[in-house]
This record gives C-alpha cells, sequence and structure tokens, in this order.
C-alpha cells in the first residue's frame, strides 16, 4: 500500500509527497481509513512509528471537506508534554501546507500572552497540554463546544504524570457529538478502563506487539562498575561514528552531572530535564536538531515529544527500572523505518533490570565484552541495599532541611 491509495485529499498527498512520504506504516495504514469512516479509534504504536500522521492526516481531511469560515476550535489535540505537542502541531502544520486550516499550540511554562493572542484570531486546531487548557478555559480564551475531533495522545504518560482528574474536567467540556482518537504505547488494565470513558464502539489498532523494539534497531549492553561508568561513556564516544547521540539520565541531577563531566572532556553537551525553564528547553532541543550538539541528556519525561528522524544513536546511560520505560527510550532512534543503535551501561545493582528488560522485549541484549572497563564489583545484597538506601534516604531529608533553613 502507498499514500496515495489512502484516498486522502490532493493537498495532503501533495504535502507528504514533498516529505517524501511514500509508503504507510502499519498505524497510518491501519487508523487512517478508520478515521476517514468517521469511528472512533483506540490505538496502541510503539514509538516512532509514525503514529501523529495516523490521526492528523485524515483529521485534515475532514476539516478540508468541512470547510473551515467560522475559525472556531474543531479539532483538540491533548499530549502530556510540552515537546510533544509542539512537535505535533508541527506537524499538522507541515501536513495542512496546502490548505488554509490553521492550528496553534499552548502549553505552561511560559507567559500565555503569545497563545492568547492567536486563540483570539481564531484556529481550526489546538493542540494542548491538560494544565494550560483548562487555565486558558477557566479564562474565558476557549471554548470547546464546537470540537468536532478529539484525540488523547500518549495516554499511559498522561495517567503516569497524574493528569487523569485534568483530563476528565476537559471530557466534561466536550460535545458528546464527536469522533474520539485514543492513542496509547501500552495497554495495560487501567488505560483500557480509561478508553471505554472516552471511546464509542471504537475500532481497534494495535501496529506491534505488545513491548516489542522496532527490528531495525540494534541494541548493545555495556556491563561495567558505578565508578567507572563515565570513563566507560567517553571510551564509547571516542567512536567518530558517533555523530550525535541522546543519552538518557535517570534523575534531573544526574543529567546536570553527566553533562558537567562531558563538557571537561570539551564533548559538546547540554542536559534537558523539568528543572529548565520552557525557553531553555527549546533552545536546547533546536541546538540539537541543527547538529549544535552532539549529545543531549535527557530525562524521560522530558524526552517524550523528541522526534528527529534521523537519529541514529541513544545511549542508557542509566537502566531504568521499569522495562516498558526501555522501549520507549529506544524508540527516540531508528524511527520511521530508518537504522537506529541502543547502548545501554549496566553497573552491578541495574542488571537485574537488564533481566527484566529482556524479558519484556523477548531477547537477549548483545554483550559488548571487548571493552576497558568490565564489571567486577558485586551487587549489594537486601541487607546492604536496604542500608544504602536508609542512608541515601538519611542524606535528602538532610539536604532538604539545610535548603530549608537558608530560605
Amino acid at each position: 500500500m502507498r499514500f496515495d491509495d489512502l484516498n486522502l485529499h490532493q493537498s495532503l498527498t501533495k504535502a507528504i509527497k514533498e516529505l517524501k512520504y511514500e509508503v504507510p506504516t502499519s498505524i497510518q495504514q491501519q487508523a487512517i481509513p478508520i478515521i476517514l469512516n468517521k469511528k472512533d479509534v483506540l490505538g496502541s504504536a510503539q514509538t516512532g512509528t509514525g503514529k501523529t500522521a495516523a490521526f492528523a492526516l485524515p483529521i485534515l481531511h475532514h476539516l478540508i471537506n468541512q470547510g473551515n469560515s467560522s475559525r472556531k476550535i474543531k479539532t483538540l489535540v491533548v499530549t502530556p508534554t510540552r515537546e510533544l505537542a509542539i512537535q505535533i502541531a508541527e506537524n499538522f502544520t507541515l501536513y495542512s501546507k496546502y490548505t488554509n486550516i490553521t492550528n496553534t499550540v499552548i502549553f505552561g511554562g511560559v507567559k500565555q500572552g503569545s497563545q492568547t493572542d492567536r486563540l483570539k484570531k481564531g484556529v481550526d486546531i489546538l493542540v494542548a497540554t491538560p494544565g494550560r487548557l483548562l487555565d486558558l478555559m477557566g479564562q474565558g480564551y476557549i471554548s470547546l463546544k464546537d470540537i468536532s475531533f478529539f484525540v488523547l495522545d500518549e495516554a499511559d504518560r498522561m495517567l503516569d504524570m497524574g493528569f487523569i482528574n485534568d483530563v476528565k474536567k476537559i471530557l466534561e467540556k466536550l460535545p458528546t457529538n464527536r469522533q474520539s482518537l485514543f492513542f496509547s504505547a501500552t495497554m495495560p488494565k487501567n488505560i483500557i478502563e480509561f478508553s471505554n470513558k472516552i471511546l464509542r464502539n471504537p475500532e481497534k489498532v494495535i501496529a506491534h506487539k505488545t513491548s516489542t523494539t522496532a527490528n531495525t534497531i540494534k541494541q548493545f549492553l555495556y556491563f561495567t562498575n558505578k565508578s567507572t561508568k563515565k570513563d566507560l561513556l567517553f571510551h564509547i564516544l571516542r567512536n567518530n561514528d558517533i555523530k550525535q547521540i541522546l543519552v538518557f539520565s535517570r534523575t534531573k541531577h544526574g543529567a546536570d552531572r553527566i553533562v558537567r563531566n562531558l563538557k571537561k572532556k570539551n564533548i559538546n553537551s547540554a542536559a534537558i530535564h523539568g528543572d529548565k525553564s520552557q525557553n531553555q528547553r527549546q533552545k536546547t532541543l533546536k541546538d540539537f536538531k541543527d547538529n549544535n550538539l552532539r549529545v543531549l541528556v535527557a530525562t524521560d519525561i522530558a524526552a517524550r515529544g523528541i522526534d528527529i528522524d534521523q537519529l541514529n544513536y541513544v545511549l542508557n546511560y542509566d537502566i531504568p527500572n521499569e522495562a516498558e520505560t526501555y522501549v520507549h527510550r529506544i524508540g527516540r532512534c531508528g524511527r520511521a523505518g530508518n537504522k537506529g543503535i541502543s547502548i545501554s551501561i549496566s553497573e552491578p545493582e541495574e542488571n537485574v533490570y537488564v533481566k527484566a528488560i529482556e524479558k519484556l522485549i523477548g531477547k537477549k541484549i548483545e554483550i559488548v565484552s571487548e571493552q576497558p572497563f568490565k564489571q567486577t564489583e558485586k551487587p549489594m545484597n537486601a541487607q546492604q541495599k536496604k542500608e544504602f538506601e536508609k542512608e541515601k534516604n538519611r542524606k535528602k531529608q538532610e539536604f532538604f532541611k539545610n535548603r530549608k533553613k537558608k530560605r
């Protein structure tokens, strides 16, 4: 099947040809005809499979055929993070290049003036994060009474980040007569139960096996010690084939520490996480996309929405303690059918997480044994781990207590 076979409006096919879209991905092949047929969709697809185009193109097709003289918000896309919201809005802009359909994006963490000015002019499509959406609704800048199409994207992350009550408030303001599209990378029981409250007789679209990684991504694993982790990272980065790489850290402080260490070695790098301002995050992301940064270090939440088609390398500096997170992380490379390489560095305490990941994805990750920083330390036993956690919590409480005193 080719995009020409999907019977999309000619203005859309013209735009996507310029973007060199030729063969639709699995989620696009399955979802687009269903959405064109005006049915609700419950969709599951792993990161990097072209999910945005799967709902954006048929929605634009409907809006073109409806006409859009009123400039009232007819489509609402709600997503958990600023980065993902911006990415979705950018895609809508690219796809609607040869139409007069307009869109805008709103999110928190910045002044609302430019966002409300755009809303006053009128838009057809609104992409939003939940908090800012409810805020501007409360101020009277946004009405949802004309919504024909509602998309809830990255639903699993939405629940993980505690947006469930915000989404419920948004749902209360939506018209009953609408087409709803619900997309999630994973489909645990709570997500399915939640989708039942939003969708009416939905068609299910599953574009991959649950919790699998793309075949285009080669996965490698280094076992090392906690004390030699940063040295191993420097060793890996000596590979001149790695022009750019996205590195994952478990914590915000950890991300900043990695960047400090890299800069000491004159490696051009920057961090992106929740403690950075929106302007900082957007500038850093733009620098990375423009090849002005070699290494981008990110936490998991901040990395949602990082969509770089030509990114070939992802590195797990910290092995995630949730196996599902590993799938999301490495899905940042090898996108849209391109090849990618995932590298993971495991210290002794993280070996148990590696086993859980391999069990989830159903295969062994290839171990790189020829390396100078092999794992020699033994994992802590249960008692040692308990004492370690106790001491870590004590230091954490002491830190916040001292910081409070300084204020």
